[in-house]
């Protein structure tokens, strides 16, 4: 039996919004130094994406796009072990972002967009997050511009989303 499309709809939305309640929880559970691999993996689930690090560590990737508005990095030890967990969505890394920036940089230092959207007129890829507004109601996006020729970062920009 093929469920209504609007009960579909609003399971949808009501999963959307309990995600960050419950990574609200499940985040004070995650101690750097203490939590491991293992206990990350059942209160979090899969990682979206594991970046492995120069060190031969790893950072899993908990992307909440495109509904949501965060990215959780978190870093593991040797020994498996938590050792950095990070929102990395922030003005911080924002600012990180330099021409000539690779996809596989972007993806690293904010994980992965909510959005990929190819612009041929412009030669761009425009990656798009959507993150915290200011205020935190408005629905505000930041979005990294890739030259389609060479691939690099081109430039970056925000934009809020007008409601009514």
């Amino acid at each position: 039996m093929k469920l209504p499309a609007w009960i579909s709809t609003a399971a949808t939305a009501i999963v959307a919004a309990a995600l960050p309640a419950c990574d609200y929880f499940n985040l004070q559970e995650i101690k750097p130094g203490i939590t491991t691999q293992a206990e990350v993996r059942s209160r979090m689930g899969e990682p979206g994406f594991i970046h492995w690090n120069d060190d031969g560590t790893a950072t899993w990737e908990y992307a909440r796009q495109p509904n949501g508005s965060s990215c959780y990095m978190i870093t593991f030890g040797q020994d498996h072990v938590v050792s950095k967990l990070e929102q990395v969505l922030n003005d911080t890394n924002y600012a990180k972002v330099r021409e000539g920036m690779s996809k596989d940089d972007i993806r690293r230092l904010l994980g992965a967009p909510g959005s990929k959207v190819v612009f041929d007129n412009l030669r761009e890829e425009v990656w798009e997050w959507r993150i915290e507004g200011m205020p935190p109601m408005d629905e505000t996006y930041f979005m990294v511009h890739f030259d389609t020729g060479h691939g690099g970062v081109k430039k970056t920009s925000k934009r809020v989303a007008v409601k009514g």
